[in-house]
């Protein structure tokens, strides 16, 4: 899913950031309702910002079964192993910061894709743990800085 026309003349914008669509009120979150963080949704309207969505751009489907990071893998509430989905979301986030330069990437706290720093503890009780989700890690293991939503909004 892209959420910008990446034409060839897009090549030469400088974007700072890849922020996360469901910030922007796309209906991309697992339940199918908007999330909206209007400062993080100026940046996309300035022009600073790219709106990824690892988990659609993954192929997953909104809605779609709550995920949870339980042993190294992400599952669904009903123990089915979605890992593949998130990995390819959070490759395909990756080359598009790549592509464009992109440093920074404003994230939606306690996702299994986008956690920075809190996650769910695979068990769907609604338990934080200390965390990150598998597209976070990606870009910081390749020299993304990633910050929350909630860090960007304090």
């Amino acid at each position: 899913m892209e959420y910008i026309n990446l034409d060839m003349s897009d090549k030469e914008h400088h974007y700072e950031y890849i922020v996360s669509a469901c910030l922007c009120g796309e209906k991309t979150r697992y339940d199918g309702k908007i999330s909206i963080s209007e400062k993080v949704k100026n940046l996309v309207d300035e022009g600073k910002a790219i709106m990824v969505c690892p988990e659609v751009d993954g192929g997953l489907n909104v809605p779609r079964l709550p995920c949870e990071i339980k042993g190294g893998r992400v599952l669904n509430v009903e123990s089915e192993d979605m890992t593949d989905y998130f990995v390819d979301g959070a490759i395909k986030t990756l080359e598009t910061a790549q592509k464009y330069g992109i440093k920074k990437a404003i994230l939606k706290e306690k996702s299994p894709s986008c956690g920075s720093r809190l996650i769910y503890d695979g068990t769907f009780s609604k338990t934080l743990i200390p965390g990150e989700g598998i597209t976070a890690r990606l870009l910081r293991l390749n020299d993304i800085e990633v910050i929350s939503d909630e860090e960007f909004e304090a």
